[in-house]
């Protein structure tokens, strides 16, 4: 079976200068990988003419397959749809089809239509038009010399619907692509290399056509296997077995698989035991909050919130008692204990979650340097609580605090709600 090659052509000054992320790239990249295509290469490149004709004698020479986007608006810098025409020896004429599909383009949204805009209707003689439904510039399908190439617009929305609609649709009628299969592991509350070393013989015990790649994120690392074959149970019950396999050794650190999320899997356990959850944030602002509400139907396990950034209102809101405070500090063991107490009986919860430390840049010290964190879960018989050293970065620091506070969350409910 054929590999299949694709390279991916980004064209924008924008692009290089950072003024805009390259999220389209990146995308089509998951696309192409789920159908069994391999990016070989990812180009981006400038609104300079030589960079962009030596970009395509490039991706000719080594790729089956070249996807293009940016460079097709109206005004003069957008030079892709010329330099391909000049690129393929070929002149550019008016496509009437395209001229009537983007005046009714203009005429839906009751907008004025300027000679520039008749303009993207003049494409590549030796080009396949291909129409955008969801914009003006429309899509450019070329091959040569056993290369496809496809020529889309910038904008992510009119990109993605040619991409669906038309590319990945051609793809299985111009090679033979082999079965792919994907399944994602998600853990937190482990390092990559603790985990790699927990599982290191089952890993070298896979099968040849199953491969595992490690993806770790803030907090959290991901076990990806990739199946290949040309059978697509056969593919995913091979897959399926290896995860039974290694589930066991690393079961403690899973909450959950594929696309699911740890508050996501948080707000599952809550559901399925009846229970509720409060939580008392200080150093993470409430962000611990906004992951658990972005989940719908959270408002069936979350009681309620508080962020009592003074120890003012760590007293009088959730009764951390002043010589805790005094004695130990806001950044504690015991505050951030009596603050998940004080918290579950406020709200009437189940479980009470809290987190307090030095987010930073500033306000660390020998004794509690910028990234300490104590968090601290309670529940009707237990309150449990651990110490984090994270970064010198505020952001990065709330981030990875949400994330502990969530999975110690979780390991409490799996283990005392029995």
């Amino acid at each position: 079976m054929q590999l299949v090659k694709a390279e991916i052509i980004a064209i924008g000054d924008e692009l290089l200068y950072g003024q805009i992320v390259d999220t389209n790239s990146h995308w089509i990249s998951q696309e192409l990988d789920l159908v069994g295509v391999k990016v070989v290469q990812k180009t981006t490149v400038g609104d300079k003419r030589e960079d962009i004709l030596a970009a395509f004698g490039a991706a000719e020479k080594r790729a089956d397959l070249v996807l293009i986007t940016g460079g097709l608006g109206p005004t003069q810098d957008d030079l892709t749809k010329p330099l391909l025409a000049e690129y393929f020896d070929c002149h550019i004429q008016e496509v009437p089809e395209a001229v009537e599909a983007i005046t009714a383009f203009f005429k839906r949204r009751g907008r004025e239509m300027t000679p520039l805009n008749v303009l993207q209707g003049h494409l590549p003689s030796c080009c396949t038009y291909v129409p955008n439904e969801v914009g003006t510039a429309p899509g450019m399908w070329f091959k040569r010399n056993g290369t496809y190439w496809m020529s889309m617009p910038g904008v992510p929305h009119e990109m993605k619907k040619l991409m669906k609609d038309f590319v990945l649709p051609k793809l299985p009628t111009l090679f033979e692509l082999p079965v792919i299969y994907h399944e994602v592991i998600k853990t937190a509350g482990i390092g990559e290399s603790w985990l790699a070393d927990m599982i290191n013989d089952w890993e070298n015990a896979l099968p040849e056509n199953i491969k595992l790649a490690y993806l770790p994120s803030l907090g959290h690392v991901k076990l990806r296997l990739t199946g290949f074959g040309t059978d697509h149970q056969e593919i995913q019950d091979a897959v399926e077995k290896q995860i039974q396999l290694v589930l066991p050794q690393i079961q403690k650190y899973v909450y959950g698989f594929n696309e699911e999320r740890l508050e996501t899997a948080i707000g599952k356990l809550l559901r399925e035991s009846g229970k509720t959850v409060a939580l008392a944030e200080s150093c993470s602002g409430g962000y611990i909050s906004h992951l658990i509400t972005t989940v719908p139907g959270s408002s069936q396990y979350l009681q309620g919130a508080v962020v009592p950034y003074h120890n003012e209102f760590k007293e009088k809101i959730l009764g951390v008692s002043a010589k805790t405070l005094e004695t130990w500090g806001a950044v504690s063991e015991q505050t951030v204990q009596e603050m998940s107490k004080g918290v579950r009986e406020l709200f009437h919860a189940d479980f009470g979650i809290s987190s307090s430390g030095v987010a930073g840049p500033d306000g660390g010290s020998p004794e509690k340097p910028v990234g300490t964190v104590w968090i601290a879960c309670a529940g009707k018989d237990f309150v449990e609580s651990k110490k984090l050293q994270l970064t010198q970065d505020r952001m990065l620091n709330i981030q990875l605090t949400g994330v502990a506070v969530l999975n110690l969350l979780r390991i409490c409910i799996e283990k005392y709600d029995k």
